[in-house]
């Protein structure tokens, strides 16, 4: 049986041992940091292989090479498959991006920079919160201005609670601190304040952010992060970002923009954002390997970019005028190069303009009056609005402050009140006492310091007119902002809130960014834009002369 089973094994069939199959040759075509064919091996060559030999023809180190297929980044992980068997075939195409050559360096210095980076947003969104918590609720302020929500309109805008006034209010400042991060090329931290932001925003009720474009304009900044920083990692997200972008878009400015044009007195205002939104499409879809679609996005962005080029006649006749040129170049922009509808634009924000300047300047005196007269049991202070109502009726001011202060604004009680001549009676004789009181301390004070002959100075600042901060974004159905109002009186009665430890550095850099321009979010400087669109534009020109 042994010598049958020799046999069996050998006999009939001797020339047909296992013969070695010889590796094929593949062509595989690059684009990227460098652009061909490459002739490769599939079944014997590997992932490391293949970045070594891109590398070598880009002048690049290894270590600086990514490279993506079919929209996915190809990974070594380790392994050691084929490049058949990681996916790649005959005239696969592959695309090689250039990364950090220190990345995976410096794992200390990194991890420092990263307790710094988680120590200072920790600060950021707990001042974002503690202003917001301010201001959101009708406390008065303790600092030097007032936060308000308006649209783009000047109107004040008040949502339904305190909770999503506050979470609005903690978006927007956040949001306005990340867009200064990118302005000074911060990218990583900036994205991380972004993500704080869109946190931020989730709280809100949905009905109230689907009407406003912030939300989307937030994705909008997230992905041109992803951009700048050149992080193919976030491909994926970075189009789902950009689907959500798009849908909130039309959401708040309604379908092929009917409502946002409405709004802005059928000016295209919007043109420089969704040119944006139409380069970064396509950049995603020139990654993802759909390179018609990226073509077809590029090409509307480019029209746009070409639409947004202002003329040098055009402005230097809005400049003879009187008009600077920034202002002079937006006003062009937002209304598509029309001469006329520019001026109208420049006319109607200097009008704006004077309207906003005069109702902060009201509102700061309402202010000092809110604080001079206290808070109610609920620590909120005095409404001036319902104070005006009741002064309107023939009420003395002071009285019916102090009715609305002691019935916590109810304007119903502090009427029952005014209109009862025997509560009227001990309401009044209640002032005149507090009003002794003080004048005794006051006294007292002045008693006190008699013969000291030192000059202390004056630490008090009178007001300003001129030192109003004034921030809108957007408009009435679209688009909310934030509005500090500059009130710079002291020795006033303050909150329970002046009294609990505050972060004012990074409270003040927080107000500061709140710049008062409505129309920042639409009048981008398109600059890096056109570089990016004839760039990929090549790229893909590159890629159809290799089919």
């Amino acid at each position: 049986m042994r010598n049958c089973s020799q046999g069996i094994r050998f006999i009939g069939r001797p020339s047909m041992e296992p013969e070695k199959t010889v590796p094929t040759t593949a062509k595989l075509k690059i684009a990227g940091t460098w652009t061909g064919v490459l002739e490769a091996q599939l079944e014997s060559w590997t992932l490391p292989m293949l970045r070594e030999e891109v590398a070598r023809r880009s002048g690049c180190s290894c270590d600086c090479i990514n490279l993506i297929c079919g929209g996915k980044i190809l990974k070594d992980d380790g392994g050691s498959d084929s490049l058949l068997q990681i996916g790649l075939r005959n005239n696969s195409k592959v695309l090689s991006s250039a990364a950090s050559p220190d990345r995976g360096k410096n794992l200390k210095e990194e991890e420092a920079a990263q307790a710094d980076r988680s120590s200072k947003l920790a600060r950021i969104r707990a001042a974002a919160d503690a202003l917001a918590q301010r201001h959101a609720h009708g406390t008065l302020p303790v600092e030097d201005f007032n936060l308000e929500l308006e649209n783009q309109s000047g109107q004040k805008v008040n949502f339904g609670s305190e909770n999503d006034q506050r979470a609005v209010m903690v978006g927007l400042m956040l949001h306005e601190n990340g867009k200064s991060l990118i302005k000074k090329q911060m990218f990583k931290d900036a994205l991380d304040v972004l993500a704080m932001a869109e946190e931020a925003f989730s709280l809100c009720d949905y009905k109230i952010t689907d009407m406003i474009d912030n939300v989307p304009i937030l994705q909008l900044d997230t992905v041109w992060c992803y951009f700048l920083l050149r992080d193919i990692s976030c491909l994926t997200m970075a189009g789902v970002r950009l689907a959500k972008a798009r849908d909130g878009f039309e959401r708040s400015h309604g379908r092929d923009n009917a409502r946002f044009r409405i709004l802005q007195a059928g000016r295209p205002a919007e043109l420089a954002l969704y040119l944006r939104l139409e380069l970064l499409e396509g950049v995603v879809a020139y990654y993802s390997g759909n390179l018609g679609e990226s073509h077809r996005a590029l090409i509307a962005a480019k029209s746009k970019f070409d639409q947004l080029q202002v003329p040098d006649e055009a402005l230097s006749l809005l400049m003879s005028m009187g008009y600077k040129q920034r202002e002079a170049k937006r006003a062009l922009r937002m209304s598509g190069q029309d001469i006329q509808s520019a001026v109208d634009f420049l006319v109607e924000e200097g009008v704006k303009k004077a309207r906003r300047l005069q109702e902060n300047i009201q509102r700061k005196k309402d202010i000092m009056e809110q604080k001079g007269y206290g808070m109610t049991p609920k620590n909120k202070p005095v409404n001036i609005q319902r104070l005006n109502e009741l002064a309107s009726m023939g009420f003395e001011r002071y009285l019916a402050a102090e009715a609305l202060r002691d019935n916590d604004n109810d304007t119903e009680k502090a009427l029952d009140l005014l209109t009862d001549p025997e509560k009227n009676c001990a309401l009044q004789q209640r002032i005149d006492s507090k009003k002794r009181n003080r004048q005794q301390r006051q006294a007292a004070a002045a008693h006190s310091t008699e013969g000291d002959t030192s000059d202390m100075g004056n630490i008090s600042q009178p007001l300003d007119e001129n030192n109003v901060v004034d921030r809108t974004m957007g408009s009435e159905q679209s688009v909310s902002g934030l509005v500090p109002v500059s009130d710079a009186t002291e020795g006033s009665s303050l909150s329970a809130s002046a009294e609990e430890e505050r972060d004012e550095e990074m409270e003040d850099e927080l107000a500061k960014e709140l710049t008062g321009d409505a129309y920042a979010d639409y009048d981008l400087e398109v600059s890096k834009e056109g570089e990016a669109i004839a760039e990929y534009l090549a790229l893909l020109e590159s890629a159809s002369a290799m089919k």
